[in-house]
């Protein structure tokens, strides 16, 4: 055992972008991640049937091309591949597939053999907690993109008549995923980032802002010294409304 200061300096980064489909995720994880990373050496994990190539002209980053089954051992197997070949960012899109993918944990634990609930979930989820850990020491920043579905609930109104209301935007992982991030950011469908969960200080609560390499340079500048400088979101530039538009389509 050995007592140490607490220091932040030089550490890694772990950060999550949740947004349904069309929200812009891969976009903002690659733009976010030309911040984190001054040497520009990124790969992305792609499970979205080629769609990181959409961004080259973003810059230069390498991208891996994970097809099913989507298992935790071919996830891991995936960030070594990044990490052997010196990678220094690594986006993963998305890590809901490990979950509901084809071949992923829903998918083992509904084809595991035997009618015990509980104890296919005792064989499944050391696997799982193992990608978990995989990402949380990984020698590098890591950035995933999560898939989220609109959560509804049935409640009656003012007048006794039930209706369904949204609850909000739940993402496609296990329950819990989010705390294992040092950031967890939620983008809705007009593109814009709010932080749902942050260790960082650095993005005021309930304020909307665009995910530019901007704010990744910040999130580098925490995680490498001790002094920080709050993200305060500008208004779009005409450039970067038109890398959105280009991006998106709108």
């Amino acid at each position: 055992m050995k007592l140490e200061k607490a220091s932040k300096s030089k550490s890694y980064m772990r950060v999550a972008l949740q947004g349904a489909s069309g929200s812009g995720k891969t976009y903002s994880a690659l733009r976010l991640a030309f911040g984190l990373t001054r040497e520009h050496n990124i790969a992305i994990v792609d499970t979205e049937n080629g769609s990181a190539h959409l961004y080259s002209s973003l810059g230069d980053y390498h991208v891996l091309q994970l097809s099913a089954p989507f298992t935790p051992e071919r996830y891991m197997e995936a960030i070594d591949v990044c990490i052997a070949n010196g990678v220094h960012t690594i986006v993963i899109d998305s890590l809901s597939h490990e979950w509901e993918g084809n071949g992923g944990v829903l998918e083992m634990h509904g084809s595991s053999s035997g009618s015990n609930s509980f104890a296919n979930w005792a064989k499944i989820t050391p696997r799982h907690n193992a990608l978990i850990q995989h990402i949380l020491n990984a020698p590098a920043h890591i950035i995933v993109t999560l898939r989220s579905k609109q959560e509804y609930a049935l409640k009656k109104d003012d007048r006794g008549r039930t209706t369904p209301q949204k609850l909000g935007m739940k993402p496609i992982q296990r329950d819990g995923i989010d705390y294992e991030f040092t950031t967890v950011l939620a983008i809705d469908m007009n593109h814009k980032a709010v932080a749902v969960k942050d260790r960082t200080g650095l993005f005021p609560l309930d304020t909307p802002f665009t995910i530019t390499e901007e704010v990744g340079k910040r999130l580098l500048q925490w995680a490498s010294e001790e002094q920080n400088t709050p993200v305060v979101p500008a208004p779009l530039s005409n450039n970067h409304v038109n890398d959105y538009q280009n991006a998106y389509g709108n």
